[in-house]
């Protein structure tokens, strides 16, 4: 069987690669009945050098193989038909803007698996960039609060090499004695949180966090049972709330009061209160100076943010009164960071993670008849049409939503 490594074409470009140099050379050797094609690029992390220099064919042309692996979304014209592309096709949720390329894959007769459809026996996601935008979302934060008030001066995460640079440039600094709220519980939060530890920043309970001051820097980490109470007083479990959201409201406002900087690394189910409102943000209570959305859901669970943002330009300002954005700088603004595609400021470490899971939960899949079913699963085209599984998306594709 042969797989390509695929050049990312999508505009902006994309550094990231689903396989780094010795990632790569990992599966070779846990595989070595597998050929693995690598094909040119010249924006990609790591050079075509680097690959060559390993022992990988590096060439332009991927006709012959079987399995094309990438990140970002094929550019229609690019579809080779007849083949198996792994890549973020942004249709699962049906994204208007990708239609076109859902349709493309149906009559080239590609059978797609896109990286969010990757999931266990329990519906849980195996592979992502989730832990390194909680990373970098988190060090924006920080420079953007920096910037905001002219306490100290932090340069753009892209021009850092990887992680331990991040952090290094983060303990050169000087954090006021502020409360740092954390909302999240999966890859997301955890990369968070590992810059936050990074920084010696004092984790609190919650109920430390909402009644105490602190002379020090500190931050509180919370997940859903916690910002969210059930309308009728019960206390009942997590699965309550994923099940019967419209049953629950929002107790943000309890943290809003005390926090001064807000990182959301949450993920935001459908049909479950917002954390906060745009009145909410209008109330004298409400004491956040700056927000680091990572979640990202625009005119969503966290009203501050009306955009997502840019690496180019990641940061503005929301002014609670006029519910519009103002600049940053100015006394009246909340400072929002709510850049969508954190991991591609950090796509040395990014692609060495990303690289470690395919290898962990999918190739083995080609070559043991798929045993724990992880192919089946994300299988999502075949054929000329969706899988059963993915047949909700039909009248997406027909143009009907």
């Amino acid at each position: 069987m042969k797989f390509a490594i695929i050049k990312e074409r999508k505009t902006p470009p994309d550094r990231r690669v689903v396989f780094s140099p010795s990632k790569l050379a990992e599966a070779k050797k846990q595989f070595p009945e597998a050929i693995f094609k690598v094909e040119s690029s010249d924006i990609r992390v790591f050079s075509d050098e680097q690959y060559k220099a390993l022992g990988f064919e590096v060439t332009n042309n991927m006709s012959d193989c079987d399995v094309l692996i990438g990140v970002k979304e094929v550019p229609i014209e690019n579809l080779i038909p007849n083949k198996k592309y792994f890549f973020f096709s942004h249709t699962i949720k049906k994204q208007p803007y990708n239609r076109k390329l859902l349709k493309a894959i149906f009559e080239k007769n590609i059978e797609l698996y896109d990286h969010e459809t990757i999931v266990n026996q329990k519906g849980f996601r195996l592979i992502g960039f989730g832990r390194y935008a909680g990373i970098v979302g988190t060090y924006n934060g920080f420079r953007a609060w920096g910037l905001k008030y002219n306490s100290y001066k932090l340069p753009k995460a892209e021009t850092l090499n990887d992680q331990t640079a991040i952090i290094e440039q983060l303990n050169n600094i000087s954090i006021p004695n502020i409360k740092i709220l954390l909302t999240g519980s999966g890859k997301v939060a955890h990369g968070s949180q590992e810059m936050l530890d990074a920084m010696y920043i004092k984790s609190v309970s919650v109920e430390d966090y909402l009644s105490k001051s602190f002379s020090e820097p500190v931050y509180c980490k919370i997940d859903v049972l916690d910002y969210n109470k059930r309308k009728d007083g019960n206390v009942i479990d997590m699965y309550d709330f994923f099940n019967n959201p419209e049953d629950y409201k929002s107790d943000f406002m309890l943290f809003a009061k005390v926090t001064d900087y807000y990182i959301a690394g949450h993920f935001y189910g459908d049909g479950a209160p917002y954390l906060y409102t745009r009145n909410d943000v209008k109330s004298s209570d409400f004491n956040i100076k700056v927000v680091a959305d990572i979640s990202c859901d625009v005119n969503g669970p966290v009203a501050t943010t009306l955009r997502a943002s840019t690496i180019a330009d990641p940061i503005y300002g929301y002014d609670p009164q006029s519910e519009t954005e103002i600049d940053y700088k100015d006394d009246k603004a909340i400072v929002v960071m709510a850049v969508d595609n954190l991991p591609c400021e950090l796509p040395k470490d990014a692609s060495e993670g990303f690289g470690e899971q395919f290898l962990q939960h999918v190739l083995p899949a080609f070559f043991n008849g798929d045993a724990d079913g992880i192919l089946k699963r994300a299988k999502m085209t075949e054929n000329g049409k969706l899988t059963e599984k993915f047949s909700y998306l039909q009248d997406y594709v027909d143009g009907k939503e």
